[in-house]
């Protein structure tokens, strides 16, 4: 199975409004999974910024874990990408960052270039809270695809970490895969046919997957598997957003092509639009 351990975690800061929510949220992080936590300020550092940034630190109720402030000019993306190498990071949690210097905030854009080359997991925050908010609901990503085994075993570890109850597997199935014409009753009874026996096997294709799940995860985090048919990417943003899940999880896409700009690939789908806090595991 995959390395599931968060020991280090990064987290990219700035000074817009969300700053102490977005460093309360690193931090809670650190704590459930007991990791290290590195804070990279992306902009210039000064002694202002400095007391303010330990201000916010100081007043986090729980124990602080074990912890780091980088100050790093340049871009977003490639400041972040270097510290989570040099730091040999596990996790990277992004939020909405300012560029320096503007009233513009931000993640798509960021969040696009570092799924691509970031060596570690990606959780992108909409909403970080100063309180905690409890993460009850999840869904991932079970589609048939290489990566998809580390992203569900991923998904229990995660949930468990952060206590979670529920956590639903979606098959995303492309509607071209049932390639039946329906015009008549024949037709669709037909489509129905194919559409079962698709549902059939990704069901036994995931639930050798879960077979593999460590069984502290899967007694602790309760779950089911949802085939649904429709375009990839779009479809499951659209099944976490009216589920209302607290996270999405997903498989980090291979590589960026030219083709990406022409035929958007699932995930850029979920990016354009983020349904809810979303894990981009690698």
């Amino acid at each position: 199975m995959h390395k599931n351990e968060y020991n280090t975690i990064v987290v990219g800061v700035a000074f817009s409004p969300n700053l102490k929510a977005n460093v309360f949220e690193a931090l809670r992080m650190s704590v459930l999974f007991d990791a290290s936590l590195v804070l990279v300020h992306v902009g210039e550092k000064n002694d202002k910024k400095e007391v303010a940034l330990q201000k916010i630190i100081s007043s986090f109720e729980e124990s602080l874990p074990k912890y780091t402030v980088l100050w790093k000019a340049g871009q977003p993306a490639e400041v972040l990408l270097n510290a989570c190498v040099d730091e040999h990071a596990d996790l990277l949690i992004l939020g909405a960052l300012q560029r320096e210097g503007l009233l513009k905030y931000y993640i798509g854009s960021v969040a696009r270039k570092l799924t691509r080359k970031c060596p570690c997991d990606v959780l992108l925050l909409i909403k970080p809270s100063v309180e905690r908010k409890p993460c009850s609901y999840a869904v991932v990503n079970g589609l048939a695809h290489e990566k998809t085994e580390a992203a569900i075993s991923r998904a229990f570890y995660v949930l468990h970490a952060l206590g979670a109850s529920r956590l639903t597997v979606v098959e995303e199935i492309s509607e071209e895969t049932v390639a039946v014409k329906v015009d008549d009753d024949r037709g669709l009874r037909r489509s129905n046919i194919v559409k079962e026996r698709i549902k059939l096997r990704e069901d036994s294709r995931v639930k050798k997957i879960l077979s593999q799940i460590p069984k502290k995860f899967i007694e602790a985090v309760k779950h089911d598997v949802q085939p649904i048919f429709g375009r990839r990417g779009y479809s499951i943003g659209h099944f976490a957003r009216v589920k209302r899940a607290d996270l999405l999880v997903m498989n980090a896409p291979q590589k960026h092509t030219l083709w990406d700009r022409v035929f958007p690939h699932d995930l850029e789908y979920i990016l354009s639009d983020l349904p809810t806090d979303v894990l981009i595991v690698r």
